[in-house]
């Protein structure tokens, strides 16, 4: 169905190819997964397979692509769109339908299909993608995995052979992440899609129980072939990729992989008695001991309580009460809708308790403006665009310092120390028009790490970002909270960050603050899991498979190590 030979290519805004000789082929009905890092090539690939190159993205193109049989050089955009269909990574830039139903038809409009044979074609697809419930709804409206399903819907009543889904986890929860997988294997298999995924969260993304694994570094294909090959193989640390976790804690236990047959989704795999007993023997080893914490209390809430409509039975959040000492760092969980953002915003006074109070440094935020909040807290919102102003990526991270008149030398020194540590220092007099998402995301973040707040507030702050970016810009936030005791508080989805980087998750559903612990309890919580719209990761799978140590132990063991042996 597709294949690649020699392909090399350049954008007419650089100097660099981002591909370079790439070669392969996919037949058809197979599900394939390209990895990578940001920046390595993999959704040019994708570009240059849907069409956006070069007609959305122009550029210098060797070597031969070729669609269902046909050379891509001879196929108009038009063309391709009957062979490739794209679920993009931002669903939202997708939809152009006032309701669901409108959103799904969109594609047969255009067609001049008849009206009956259009309504049949939307129930059967909302049928088959779940979402026969929501036709009348605004698709604006929906969940993030809702969405994902009608973008998909969308796509495929138009019949295409080809379903390409650029980054379709990058904005959805665990929980919505692990259903769109698993829908994704049911279409594959039960209707014979070609399917290609690019995605860097592999450990997710193995769900969908792909037939083979493409892995880009660096504009070359490094890698071509089945998942137990690259889990076997260093590709995925040499290309900074996360391996999935189970893999992580077997290896940590010294247990041989090269053993297994098969490796991939944690459920493909067996353990037999031999290496369950390593993995327990490993895990039973004498507590590692926890670092002591500041007991300074930085912030606290006491019975705060907000709604938006003071009419609706239920408030946003509703006798909210929880202690923050300095230095620590904590997730924020819960599913949409839980009042996450809404505590974000209360805690830097862009709105006030109606009931009960935020004291921040034993100070009511009451008595306090939101400027001089703002000289105590830094917020960093999830979606970038909200927050960009500048022209100039250097000009935007420097606005900040600039308005509160930091000498000129100063601010040169600071913003590029934070470019460094975010990636984006070879960048730094780009546009930020040219950016993707999720540099973007890295630009907003190092607009307030310049800043240098007491407390930091991150929405979703490794959402789009690949391994490499993520640990570096996690341990950069880990040397700040060390060595300056700066307090951070993060709302995510990211099982790994939780596990990795935080003390404390605070889990919010329907307002409450369902509970305040520890990642390992919330991550052997089912009903804590459920409630935060997390999903079981393979460490709590491994960890339900030991019978000599509990999950909760094993979850909690392996975070203690993690810390240890992080660089």
């Amino acid at each position: 169905m597709i294949t690649f030979d020699q392909v090399t290519f350049r954008y007419d805004s650089q100097a660099e190819p981002n591909l370079i000789d790439i070669d392969f082929h996919i037949p058809k009905g197979e599900t394939v997964l390209i990895v990578g890092p940001s920046g390595s090539g993999k959704s040019t690939i994708a570009r240059a397979i849907n069409g956006q190159i070069p007609y959305t993205y122009p550029g210098e193109l060797t070597g031969t692509i070729t669609l269902n049989g046909r050379d891509s050089k001879d196929l108009s955009l038009f063309d391709r769109s009957l062979e490739v269909g794209t679920v993009l990574q931002d669903t939202d830039g997708q939809f152009v339908g006032l309701t669901v139903a409108e959103d799904i038809a969109f594609a047969l409009e255009n067609d001049c299909r008849p009206q009956e044979e259009m309504r049949q074609s939307v129930q059967k697809w909302a049928r088959l993608l779940g979402v026969e419930d929501l036709t009348e709804m605004s698709p604006h409206k929906l969940s993030g995995g809702q969405k994902q399903r009608v973008s998909i819907s969308g796509i495929l009543i138009d019949e295409v052979p080809i379903l390409l889904l650029d980054e379709p986890l990058a904005n959805l929860d665990p929980a919505a992440g692990a259903e769109t997988m698993k829908l994704i294997r049911q279409l594959s298999q039960d209707q014979g899609y070609t399917t290609i995924i690019v995605e860097h969260r592999l450990e997710e993304a193995l769900l969908a129980d792909v037939d083979r694994i493409l892995v880009v570094g660096e504009g070359r294909l490094v890698f071509n072939g089945s998942p137990t090959e690259l889990l076997k193989s260093s590709v995925l640390q040499e290309v900074g990729v996360r391996e999935p976790l189970y893999l992580t804690a077997l290896k940590y236990a010294g247990v041989d992989i090269e053993q297994f047959q098969r490796l991939g989704n944690f459920q493909e795999i067996t353990l037999d008695d031999t290496v369950l007993q390593q993995v327990e023997e490993w895990a039973s080893q004498p507590r590692l001991e926890a670092p002591e914490r500041s007991q300074e209390i930085i912030l606290e809430a006491k019975d705060v309580t907000y709604s938006y409509d003071l009419e609706e039975p239920r408030p946003t959040l509703s006798q909210v009460n929880f202690q923050i000492h300095k230095g620590e760092m904590i997730s924020i969980v819960g599913s949409n809708g839980a009042g996450k953002s809404t505590l974000a915003k209360l805690l830097c006074g862009f709105i006030r308790p109606q009931e009960g109070e935020i004291l921040l440094q034993g100070q009511n935020i009451q008595e306090l403006s939101i400027k001089e909040i703002a000289d105590h807290i830094g917020f960093v919102m999830q979606n970038p665009n909200n927050m960009i102003s500048k022209t100039l990526i250097f000009e935007e991270v420097a606005l900040g310092l600039v308005n509160r008149g930091v000498p000129e030398d100063e601010i040169e020194e600071r913003v590029n120390d934070a470019l460094k540590i975010c990636g984006l220092y070879a960048l730094r007099n780009w546009p930020i028009s040219a950016l993707s998402y999720g540099q973007k995301r890295r630009v907003t973040i190092a607009s307030i790490l310049v800043l240098e707040p007491e407390i930091m507030i991150l929405d979703e702050p490794t959402a789009g970002q690949d391994y490499a970016h993520y640990t570096e810009m996690m341990d950069f936030l880990e040397k700040l909270r060390k060595d300056r005791q700066m307090t951070i508080l993060m709302i995510t989805h990211d099982m790994h960050l939780m596990q990795e980087y935080t003390e404390r998750s605070l889990i919010f559903d329907q307002g409450q603050l369902l509970s305040d612990t520890k990642p390992s309890e919330l991550f052997s919580n089912q009903s804590l899991i459920r409630a935060a719209h997390l999903a079981e990761t393979s460490l709590y799978d491994l960890g339900e498979a030991l019978e000599g140590i509990s999950t909760r132990d094993f979850i909690d063991y392996f975070i203690a190590y993690e810390g240890q042996v992080r660089p």
